[in-house]
């Protein structure tokens, strides 16, 4: 199971996940941060974007914070590492 830290960002216009060049990862969400509605929205989205179910995205720390530690239970570290080179930006 990878772990990733993250930050979340809800009331974002669309869903986008982007890496700093010091690897520091945030992730825009459409969905409110209430009522546990961003949280879903995570969880949906990274499992869209790591082509595995919601039931294989964990949160694991962060319920009610911004910065999350979120568990992928079927992506190993190299797939990890991997995607979230693809979605760096530029420094």
């Amino acid at each position: 199971m990878a772990v990733l830290h993250l930050k979340a960002r809800p009331n974002a216009r669309a869903n986008q996940l982007l890496v700093a060049p010091d690897g520091t990862v945030t992730v825009r969400l459409k969905a409110p941060a209430q009522d546990g509605k961003a949280n879903a929205c995570l969880r949906a989205y990274l499992a869209e974007v790591f082509g595995v179910s919601k039931a294989s995205v964990t949160l694991l720390t962060g319920h009610s914070a911004p910065f999350k530690k979120v568990g992928l239970k079927t992506v190993d570290d190299a797939t990890l590492h991997a995607l979230l080179a693809r979605h760096q930006s530029a420094a």
